[in-house]
């Protein structure tokens, strides 16, 4: 029996985590439960997953992956001025504070207060992770045909 290969029609679970380059863990699963994906479910970014492919059960791998494979760059027209009387007046509006916006299809859209001024606040919609280099390191614990019995 052949060893089964990450790759379309299959079922993955893995450990990973994701790191700044100065070793700031932004997500691991190493310390709990295992991550489970179907491949190409979109529940793993694309370049990430594509690193996978081929790999078995029992794999590890470390790949530092840049910006623009990650998150992309952060983009001056995700910065959007807006007037402070848009936002509740008892809200402290400081550099730094997430704020949740619906966007036009009413879905959950998270923006950054970037600077504040007097009348006027510049929310930052970027990914917070965009400009980042990123090293990801996987664990392969299993691979499995989608649709196979366990």
């Amino acid at each position: 029996m052949s060893e089964l290969e990450i790759g379309k029609g299959t079922g993955v679970v893995l450990h990973f985590s994701l790191k700044l380059e100065d070793g700031a863990v932004v997500d691991s699963t190493f310390e709990g439960d295992a991550a489970a994906f179907e491949f190409g479910d979109g529940n793993l970014p694309e370049n990430f997953e594509a690193l996978l492919v081929g790999m078995k059960a029992g794999e590890k791998g470390q790949w530092d992956v840049p910006p623009e494979k990650a998150f992309g760059m952060p983009n001056e027209n995700n910065l959007q001025t807006m007037k402070k009387s848009d936002f509740p007046a008892d809200m402290e509006l400081v550099e730094g504070l997430m704020v949740s916006f619906a966007d036009a299809n009413k879905a959950e859209l998270p923006g950054v207060v970037h600077e504040v001024g007097e009348e006027d606040v510049v929310i930052n919609f970027n990914h917070p992770l965009a400009g980042k280099t990123l090293r990801f390191d996987v664990q392969i614990l299993s691979v499995t045909a989608l649709g196979e019995e366990k």
